[in-house]
């Protein structure tokens, strides 16, 4: 029945599925453009390229209008002029410099003549005739309050703006040529058009020139290439371009800084390569344009499915970062240009700048600037304008089991049982497109699944959910209400002539919803209430996939630029924002299910994210392959999602294309516990692969590594905690967590567990029985074996690890950390709630720890209320000068401060059977050796004592001791004194 609603594009859609279901096909490369396949790529390199070799002769043709100059209220505005070539005319370009209360700086370059709407488009299109602002409507939320207190220098070459907490930032303007420093404390950490690459295409009509009789003698100059200026063609699509060439460009120089993060999604080293020459660069720029890129390739800086376009520099001690507002097509080059101060041109003593070049398609130029100096800071200041992460609920930490597809209800009950049998944990099963009827999402598949309810009774008696797919495309079919709805109600995305989109995907036929559009938004609200979408529970989560969106007739397999979104803005305005929006309806659509006295927080998992999106759930890498390539590569893919403020991250396991042998599948289960999200994911056509299934010596260890991941979740939630108030990430790469050690700047192979202390290197080559890690030079610290308890001093060098495939993930405990733990095994996260906590403490050598708890229900926003736990643990010596031989105390207290509200209290009282039954201390000073007990003093109730044992570490193990059973509650202040 699909084939026949297909029609005439039945072979095309026939010859994308058979690309898809063969997992030994690599990426089609021709289906993507590179860089000289892309009119204003071309044209940008192009121009930097003219620029760099005019040399001292180049310049920058933009020039800032000192007579126009006002500073007030935290703001700077003038106009920038373009002086065009040969012309007496000149293009103005409204400038706006934003001065924020955080010390952020904002730079917004504008067209004038396009914001009047002075302009004449095409072909009688109806698009927006002004360059597109509304990205900040969904990627920022807040962190915009100007800092009144700046202090303004107008000169006749330049303006010095000083800013910040302690008017130590400060921006110098250059007027002419336009170009802007900014400065820390006097020195120089970030340029803007240094080397005068500000390139703002100006909208200009088209000539259509008569063809000359005779051949015209060549100019002097090669004349500006208009070829790509009106239309572009690739893959069989003509764009019409109504707006002319509007691209815009910048180079943005970190001087001084040798490495750059960030801008996901792409599968490379985390520290970003260079793009034009260097060791080991790449050939095309990276590349910023979320497509569905199924079995992409590794060490490329090929386009993905998301775009961050946040870019922090790293030197030692110091920390920036850039974010290039603006949802089209982007891409950037980075070039690392090394100077030295030696006479004799040796190298020795120099530094290395790193220039950036970006340059998107269309919008403004608008620059968010961040002055650090720390990891912390950049992210935290970034996130005050994006927003922080989503604090999901607790279930969906643990581990989620998916494929493409579970086939019934009964198979879907089957594999429960089966985890159930072999005492493998799990929170989440997730069904794939399948269990519709016919690919029509808001139906089920009457002849599979007949009875969804009873499918989840059952997921529910243990306290599991289920995680449903809907995507954006709506199936062109007659009698489906809802796409009856999409056209009548005009609330698709439309065409160039402004009427509906048609295009090709999973259902053949289909319509896309706009989710700029108020009304679908509404719409899609109601499509989620349990009236509506009947076989849905309380327990039924969401998964956006295809959001880039995915058009399998497109090109570049996505949406033609041209389209039109509500407002009448192209599509090629929007396109990197389009999935953020898609999964802001679906996120608000299931607030909107729930009772909104007592709503739950929602859980969507969405492949396609951009700045912001970290608010609205979960994110994965997409189409992996099960390669020890693409295991390799999820590390450092997810370490630059947690440092772009997207922290709940994760990857297949297993790869989702082909059939991992059976040490990869384990390897990626063991390296899988330590992903912020954790599922488990497979194509249709590959061999079924439930964990139970992989048979002794491997389950074994796998089953470790799902439990080791259950008895961490304690700390898991307190890490994501952290990252939803303060942005810090929950996988911390070596550079942010010491950024004074150049050694670990462009490590991406190990990384830290929140502030845990929880140093991971997991086995990602093949054959490998023991992994090198480094450990960085930290005074007072020491790392302790997980597992074993075994010492290990930081050196700044590496040590080798044994990491055989039946043990566990090498795992270290950095000195001065208190973890909390639970040691019960369960079936999945709800049953542990009521469970005791293990604190486990690894002292440094002062004998000192510190370390966080945080508790709250785990499903609604009642923490909001004040309805949670939040303490800190810390142990320290009674008497600091003599931290080796003064007696040690543990004290628990409230970590900040916490409005007492009604909430609270309830909360307080519903959870104060939770306590502690286990202290474990690493590093135990052998003066407690003979030691029998500790004595506890708890808020409100009578001095009491504990049994203590002492245990003498063998070999290179730490002594260690254990308090078993001191009853205290995990809410309460309390004392144990040693």
């Amino acid at each position: 029945m699909l084939l026949d609603s297909i029609g005439p594009c039945v072979a095309l859609i026939c010859c994308y599925l058979f690309t898809v279901f063969k997992p030994t096909v690599a990426v089609k490369h021709e289906n993507f453009k590179t860089c000289n396949q892309s009119g204003f790529c071309t044209r940008n390199r192009a121009y930097a390229d003219k620029a760099t070799a005019g040399g001292p002769s180049w310049t920058s043709p933009y020039s800032l209008d000192s007579r126009t100059i006002s500073v007030k209220k935290g703001q700077l505005t003038a106009v920038v002029i373009k002086s065009l070539d040969g012309s007496s005319e000149a293009v103005r370009l409204p400038l706006t410099i934003s001065l924020l209360e955080s010390g952020t700086a904002r730079v917004t370059l504008d067209e004038e003549r396009r914001q009047k709407g002075d302009i004449e488009l095409r072909h009688g299109s109806p698009a927006r005739k002004e360059r597109y602002s509304g990205v900040q409507d969904w990627a920022i939320v807040g962190g915009l309050n100007p800092d009144d207190e700046i202090t303004a220098s107008v000169e006749e070459q330049q303006t010095v703006i000083r800013y910040g907490l302690k008017k130590d930032f400060k921006a110098v303007i250059q007027h002419a040529p336009f170009a802007i420093d900014f400065f820390r404390k006097d020195e120089i950490q970030i340029r803007f058009n240094a080397n005068g690459w500000l390139n703002l295409e100006h909208w200009r009509p088209k000539i259509d020139r008569e063809k000359p009789e005779e051949e015209e003698p060549a100019p002097s100059e090669p004349a500006e290439d208009e070829s790509t200026w009106w239309e572009e063609s690739f893959g069989g699509n003509t764009d019409t371009k109504p707006k002319g060439p509007e691209s815009l460009g910048l180079d943005i120089t970190f001087p001084g800084y040798g490495h750059v993060y960030g801008i996901p999604e792409h599968a490379g080293p985390m520290s970003l390569k260079e793009t034009r020459g260097g060791f080991g660069a790449y050939d095309q720029p990276y590349r910023l344009y979320n497509s569905d890129v199924f079995e992409y390739e590794m060490d490329s800086p090929m386009t993905l499915y998301g775009a961050i376009p946040l870019m922090q520099a790293q030197r030692k001690d110091s920390t920036v970062g850039v974010l290039w507002l603006n949802a089209a097509e982007t891409w950037v080059d980075i070039v690392k240009k090394k100077t030295t101060s030696n006479p004799l041109g040796l190298g020795i003593g120099g530094t290395i700048d790193t220039q950036t070049h970006w340059f998107s398609e269309s919008g403004l130029l608008d620059i968010f600037v961040f002055l650090g100096p720390t990891p912390k800071d950049v992210i935290q200041t970034y996130n005050e304008l994006t927003g922080y992460a989503q604090l999901p609920q607790h279930f969906a930490l643990g581990y989620h089991q998916c494929r493409w597809n579970y086939v019934t209800d009964e198979d879907v009950k089957d594999v429960d049982r089966k985890f159930d049998k072999h005492n493998v944990p799990y929170d989440v099963i997730w069904l794939d497109i399948e269990y519709t009827e016919g690919k029509k999402y808001f139906t089920w598949d009457k002849d599979n699944f007949p009875d969804p309810i009873g499918m989840q009774k059952q997921l529910d008696s243990h306290g599991r959910k289920l995680v449903i797919i809907v995507d954006p495309h709506i199936k062109n079919e007659g009698n489906y209400p809802v796409v009856d709805a999409l056209k009548s109600r005009n609330m698709g995305i439309n065409n160039k002539e402004n009427n509906i989109f048609e295009g090709w995907c999973w259902p053949g036929s289909s319509y896309w919803i706009d989710a700029f559009n108020p009304t679908a938004l509404k719409w899609w609200k109601d499509l989620f209430s349990y009236s509506s979408f009947s076989g849905t529970t309380p327990s039924t989560f969401l998964w956006n996939d295809m959001n880039e969106p995915s058009v399998f007739n497109g090109p570049e397999t996505t949406m033609p630029k041209d389209n039109l979104h509500y407002g009448n803005w192209e599509h090629r305005d929007v396109h990197n924002v389009n999935g953020l929006t898609f999964v802001n309806a679906t996120y608000e659509a299931l607030l909107a299910r729930d009772d909104p006295k007592h709503p739950r927080r929602p859980f969507v998992l969405t492949r396609s994210f951009y700045a912001g999106s970290q608010r609205q759930g979960a994110m994965w890498t997409g189409d992996n392959l099960a390669d020890w390539s693409h295991l390799e590569a999820s590390i450092p893919m997810l370490l630059n999602q947690n440092i772009a403020g997207f922290s709940f991250s994760g990857a297949d396991v297993g790869g989702f294309f082909g059939n991992p042998s059976k040490e990869l599948l384990t390897r990626w289960y063991q390296a899988g516990a330590f992903y912020p999200f954790f599922r488990g994911h497979a194509h249709i056509d590959s061999r079924r692969r439930e964990p139970y299934l992989a048979g002794s010596p491997y389950i074994e260890p796998i089953t470790r590594a799902l439990r080791l991941r259950y008895s961490l979740l304690p700390a898991w939630y307190t890490a994501f905690h952290t990252a939803s108030t303060t942005g810090e990430p929950v996988m911390r790469p070596m550079f942010y967590a010491h950024p004074s050690d150049n050694a670990g700047f462009a490590l991406d192979d190990q990384f830290y567990v929140g502030d845990t202390g929880l140093l991971v290197k997991p086995v990602l080559k093949e054959g490998a029985e023991s992994v090198d890690i480094y450990l960085p030079p930290i005074n007072e610290a020491v790392y302790y074996d997980y597992f074993t308890y075994e010492i290990h001093n930081p050196t700044g060098k590496t040590v080798q690890f044994a990491a055989p495939l039946t043990g566990h993930t090498p795992v270290l405990m950095r000195g001065g950390h208190i973890l909390p733990r639970k040691e019960r095994p369960r079936k999945s996260s709800a049953l542990m709630r009521w469970d005791p906590y293990t604190l486990v403490i690894a002292l440094d050598n002062n004998f000192s720890a510190s370390g966080t708890l945080y508790v709250d229900d785990g499903e609604t926003f009642d923490f909001q209320k004040g309805a949670y736990i939040h303490r800190r643990f810390r142990m320290f010596p009674t008497d600091g000068s003599l931290p080796a031989t003064s007696p040690l105390q543990l004290v628990s207290e409230q970590d900040g401060s916490q409005e007492t509200t009604k909430e609270g209290k309830a909360f307080k009282k519903t959870m104060s059977g939770a306590r502690v039954e286990r202290i474990v201390i690493l590093g135990a000073p052998k003066a407690w050796e003979g030691k029998e007990d500790v004595v506890i003093k708890e808020d409100g109730e009578k001095e009491k004592k504990a049994k203590l044992t002492w245990h003498k570490g063998e070999g290179r193990q730490a002594n260690w001791a254990v308090v078993r059973d001191p009853g205290v509650g995990v809410g309460r202040g309390w004392t144990v004194a040693f």
